[in-house]
């Protein structure tokens, strides 16, 4: 998740990444980790394990919270079992599906059109449907999630990570996308997948590449992910890229993977 913080958020951030930064320099060793911070994100959802000591209450469902955001990630930023190839060489550009290397050469087609600033079919990507407490619209960054009468929210992240196919059939993005609608007075998704397996439900952080497991997030996030991939089709995802009100048009980077377990909440 790509952080844009408001005033009410600089000097907490500032001050955080500040002492996370000093812990790193001092500690170069690579079992260091930053100290004095909540459970961090992304993680294995197949691992149950963490020590993190603390906690904060989960946040609620989001049917219950404004849908404030919505970006995404080249490869998957969590790792599970459907979910689980490494996306480079190494194990810091996220995962790939299964299902993504075993795709038809129509699936691969290569599109009409330039997909997202360089999007390919096979590719993988997570989305993140970031959805918060205050009474805010959706817009640009997650600056969008907080008021400067509410600076403090309970902050949800559905998630759905997806194999890009050329293929018309597949998933259309346009169904999972924000035009507009409301539920129950609140800013919602058209809709959100519901049929890739139950959410793994846990408490973490905000996430993107900036962070490490040196420099961790302030922020506290309630995570629902779900944990089998689905196909999307590669084609609408361009056209949503082309225009949607939160400004979004390309992939996000990913942060790597946090294994510490003092740095993970348990997952009940």
């Amino acid at each position: 998740m790509r952080v844009k913080f408001r005033m009410v958020f600089l000097l907490v951030s500032i001050v955080g990444l500040v002492s996370t930064q000093a812990s790193a320099d001092d500690h170069s060793e690579s079992n260091a980790v930053c100290e004095g911070f909540g459970p961090q994100t992304p993680r294995d959802i197949d691992n149950l394990e963490g020590t993190n000591p603390r906690s904060f209450s989960i946040a609620p469902d989001y049917t219950e919270m404004n849908l404030c955001n919505i970006h995404f990630h080249k490869n998957a930023e969590h790792k599970a079992k459907d979910f689980a190839i490494l996306g480079g060489k190494g194990d810091e550009e996220g995962y790939q599906c299964t299902i993504s290397k075993s795709l038809s050469k129509a699936e691969l087609k290569k599109p009409s059109k330039n997909v997202c600033n360089g999007l390919m079919p096979g590719d993988t990507i997570e989305v993140h449907w970031v959805h918060s407490s205050c009474d805010v619209k959706p817009g640009a960054g997650l600056g969008s999630c907080l008021s400067d009468s509410c600076a403090n929210p309970d902050l949800r992240v559905e998630t759905q990570v997806f194999t890009l196919v050329n293929d018309a059939s597949a998933m259309n993005f346009n169904d999972f996308a924000y035009k507009g609608y409301q539920a129950a007075g609140y800013h919602q998704a058209k809709s959100i997948p519901n049929n890739t397996g139950k959410s793994v439900e846990f408490l973490g952080s905000t996430t993107g590449p900036k962070y490490t497991q040196q420099v961790c997030s302030p922020l506290q996030v309630s995570w629902s992910v779900r944990p089998q991939c689905a196909k999307l089709d590669i084609n609408t995802l361009g056209k949503w890229c082309e225009s949607n009100v939160f400004e979004e048009d390309s992939a996000h980077g990913v942060r790597k993977l946090v294994i510490d377990p003092r740095l993970l909440s348990e997952i009940k």
